[in-house]
């Protein structure tokens, strides 16, 4: 007799020539259809949902709980350093100066993180709705370090949604 059949996914073991197993070293973000970098690690890509609790009077086997607001973390995107400053400049338009010539109206623009093969081809992706930078941080020195120098920059957003490549 055979095993019933089910809605669930189903996974064989990975070959070695697996696209899957070496993409979770690279991503794309895109900002308005433009190519903002290649990151080694993404982090954030998280939903989650409030629960309001209601005790109805009578009612004592259990307290009623009912879907709430949504909270989305802010994303974080990591990568070695590289020889251009793309994010330090949009991270700059967004702060100080740059924010205060733009009559303190910040700039929430649309993204896309996109999972990408070490051979370019995409696989995975998601949309980001209104994202701005709130943070950038850039390498540690130390002569005895042994660690690559590397840069994150953090996005605040509205919510996320998977989309096709």
């Amino acid at each position: 007799m055979s095993p019933p059949k089910s809605d669930a996914p189903q996974r064989t073991p990975a070959s070695p020539g697996d696209p899957w197993l070496t993409a979770a070293q690279r991503f794309i973000l895109e900002i308005d259809g433009v190519e903002i970098g290649t990151f080694t690690e993404v982090s954030g890509l998280q939903v989650e949902v409030e629960v309001e609790t209601v005790r109805e009077g009578g009612e004592n086997q259990f307290i009623h709980q009912l879907p709430g607001r949504m909270s989305w973390p802010n994303i974080v995107l990591k990568r070695g350093i590289v020889n251009d400053d793309n994010l330090f400049a949009w991270f700059s338009k967004t702060s100080g100066d740059a924010f205060a010539a733009q009559g303190n109206k910040s700039q929430m623009l649309h993204g896309a993180i996109t999972m990408i093969t070490v051979h370019g081809e995409r696989l995975r992706g998601w949309s980001i709705d209104r994202a701005f930078p709130v943070r950038w941080s850039g390498p540690a020195f130390a002569v005895d370090s042994s660690q690559i120098p590397s840069e994150e920059l953090e996005l605040a957003h509205h919510g996320f949604k998977p989309r096709t490549v």
